[in-house]
């Protein structure tokens, strides 16, 4: 499925699509391509930063029953030993959804938009750093900001070493911006968060984003990152590259309570992770719920799924992903008509 839905019944033999639009259809349900989250800090109550075996397994069974069959495990700005460790904890599968490879969100951020992240462990942009922890486990994404001394040698070398790189955490403005986009960054992380302003004269790096086709626009739509209108404008725009990311937290799938966010501590109160000084920490958000939102606000139903699973994939360059199609992974989600998930599989 590319955008269409299609009549009748998805066939599936030894973990692989065989059929597509199978006559006649035996079941109800709508068959959608499996979510790929591209940001995910945690879940269930686990915080992947300090994430045992045991504990991928569980958040990942958890996320399968929200509907994600693929992710990236996102580890924010912490100290050079921790991230090596987390790295070197991280599985290469754990029986549920594919663990992509990690996401490292950090730590060459622009201490002007840290966001919740530690200040006490930014760094400045360091290409022996980004070596040791690339030699330390499987990573696929990097975000940082692209206006920081010594940043566009870090971006060559991550995509020499087959790392997508994203603009986020950044009071990059919108030459510097082009000028990173022009140099091998292809996607900016939540758009509008932790980003300089938009103005009329200076749109910055999210008005640089929005202007060019060949940017990837990643976006957190649980109701308290952006406005209502900000979302519909996002998708106005850039509908087609938008990629919907959950920038769930441990809090997400658990509820009220006191979390981990790597070193910070996490409190969740009317489903909003903040930290103690007041400043939003992620999310308590699902892709499935992203979905869900995203329809509410009016894009169609094809739209709002793409997002989740085509957009992604394409963004990583992964093809195995976010369809449903013959000879491809059966990662399957199946819908009702009140977008309750009636079954969720990952091959």
């Amino acid at each position: 499925m590319r955008g269409e839905l299609l009549p009748g019944d998805v066939e599936i033999d030894d973990g692989r699509i065989v059929g597509v639009g199978v006559s006649p259809a035996g079941r109800r349900g709508i068959a959608v391509p499996g979510f790929v989250d591209l940001q995910v800090n945690g879940f269930a109550g686990v915080d992947f930063l300090t994430a045992s075996a045991d504990d991928y397994r569980r958040a990942g069974e958890a996320l399968l029953s929200v509907g994600v069959t693929a992710y990236q495990p996102t580890f924010i700005t912490a100290p050079e030993e921790m991230l090596l460790e987390a790295l070197r904890a991280m599985p290469a599968s754990n029986g549920g959804p594919q663990i992509i490879g990690a996401h490292l969100d950090g730590p060459f951020l622009s201490p002007q938009r840290l966001g919740t992240h530690p200040p006490e462990h930014r760094r400045d942009p360091d290409v022996g750093l980004l070596d040791r922890v690339l030699d330390a486990g499987h990573v696929t994404t990097l975000t940082l900001a692209p206006e920081l001394d010594g940043a566009d040698a870090v971006v060559r070398r991550a995509r020499e070493r087959g790392v997508v790189v994203g603009a986020g955490h950044t009071n990059a403005t919108a030459d510097e911006a082009h000028a990173a986009f022009d140099g091998g960054i292809t996607t900016v992380s939540h758009i509008f968060n932790a980003m300089r302003p938009f103005t009329q004269r200076d749109p910055g790096v999210s008005g640089a984003a929005l202007a060019r086709p060949d940017v990837f626009v990643q976006m957190i739509v649980d109701g308290w990152h952006l406005a209502d209108e900000t979302v519909r404008l996002v998708w106005a725009v850039a509908a087609g590259r938008v990629a919907l990311v959950s920038d769930a937290t441990a809090a997400a799938g658990a509820g009220p309570g006191t979390y981990r966010l790597g070193a910070v501590e996490i409190c969740v109160t009317d489903g909003v992770p903040l930290r103690g000084d007041g400043v939003i920490a992620g999310t308590a958000l699902t892709m499935l719920d992203a979905v869900r939102n995203l329809c509410a606000l009016g894009v169609p139903f094809e739209g709002a799924v793409g997002a989740a699973t085509t957009v992604p994939a394409r963004l990583l360059g992964r093809r195995d992903l976010g369809v449903l199609e013959v000879g491809r992974r059966a990662d399957v989600v199946v819908l009702d008509d009140r977008l309750e998930i009636i079954s969720a599989a990952s091959s």
